[in-house]
């Protein structure tokens, strides 16, 4: 651990919005005074989102209007992504039915094709994005598109929920299920956890060393793994620290944050060690949290649920389980500190 605080170590943040800025029409404590910070300490910030259905002027106004002024440019989105993966295997100008908002719609257009709303007009492609208005005809329309098996069917994102001020609701992800189910086929993915929709917030950015900030294991933390970047798991969203511990090699963060106020403190990385090369127990400690992995637990020797508790958990069981290709299922048990 350095006195140095965790956004030192990076250019740039690729920064999700769902969950991490905002829930619905609402800020998230602490984060566009976080965010506005961190851009007065010359470290800009890129808004990575899979919501496909706000155009990006309309997303960094949101942005600025609650507290972190930005630009259109510094948002990338999912329905950005679709639009240019089609565009690179289309011909100009071709058709491509819009299962989406017009938003959507709106970027096919930018990158030269045409977008459409029904079958009759011959689309050759399917784009679908999240529409919070989208019903049953509209995915109806796909379903028939794509029975032609030479139709290619892009989802700007398959995120199964969405946090909202009320709680967590269905996202994309469900929608687009609800079409695989009809059609037997599976979509090609344009946004988050693809790596090109990073590339580019990190390019336009300029950056060398950007990190990802998100709130959700499948598409922000694998996403970050998949375009060979640091994340950060902040827990503000979506995910817990019982589902961080829990997850898969590809969805583990590399720095875990209870708010975005933690960027500008000192990291406590935790430390691991093992017993005479032991490769049935592995100790890992965070300031003065202990965890001890093995077998099929974790015992932590801090304040129940503490964040310092939960990485040292974290290090040590992901130490033990390197390699873990799905999900783990460890028993966690906590004592007092000694």
């Amino acid at each position: 651990m350095t006195d140095e605080p965790l956004i030192s170590r990076f250019d740039a943040l690729l920064c999700d919005l769902d969950g991490v800025v905002y829930a619905g029409p609402d800020a998230i404590d602490g984060g566009p005074e976080s965010l506005n910070r961190a851009v007065e300490m010359g470290v800009p910030v890129m808004y990575v989102t899979n919501n496909a259905s706000r155009p990006p002027a309309a997303v960094a106004e949101h942005i600025s209007e609650l507290g972190a002024p930005t630009r259109e440019s510094n948002v990338a989105s999912s329905a950005q992504a679709a639009a240019k993966l089609l565009a690179g295997r289309l011909p100009e100008k071709a058709k491509v039915l819009i299962t989406g908002a017009q938003a959507l719609a709106d970027e096919i257009s930018a990158v030269g094709l045409t977008p459409v709303w029904s079958q009759s007009e011959e689309p050759v492609a399917v784009v679908q994005g999240f529409n919070p208005k989208l019903g049953w005809e509209q995915l109806a329309e796909a379903a028939y598109t794509l029975a032609d098996e030479s139709v290619l069917w892009c989802a700007t994102n398959t995120d199964l929920t969405i946090p909202k001020e009320r709680g967590i609701a269905p996202g994309n992800g469900t929608l687009v299920a609800a079409v695989a189910a009809a059609t037997g086929r599976e979509p090609i993915v344009a946004g988050k956890p693809q790596a090109p929709v990073f590339h580019e917030a990190a390019d336009r950015a300029k950056s060398q060393r950007p990190v990802v900030v998100g709130d959700r294991l499948d598409t922000d933390i694998r996403g970050a793994h998949a375009a060979g970047m640091e994340s950060i798991e902040v827990f503000t969203g979506v995910d817990t620290p019982e589902t961080v511990l829990r997850t898969c090699d590809q969805e583990r963060p590399t720095y875990l944050l209870g708010n975005l106020r933690e960027l500008f403190e000192a990291y406590p990385d935790p430390q691991v060690s093992r017993e005479d090369n032991s490769d049935q127990e592995v100790t890992a400690t965070c300031r003065d949290a202990i965890a001890v992995a093995r077998d099929n637990g974790v015992r932590i020797q801090a304040p129940e649920n503490s964040l310092d508790g939960w990485r040292a958990a974290c290090a040590a069981w992901w130490a033990l389980h390197p390699d873990a290709e799905t999900p783990t299922d460890p028993e966690v048990t906590w004592e007092a500190a000694r």
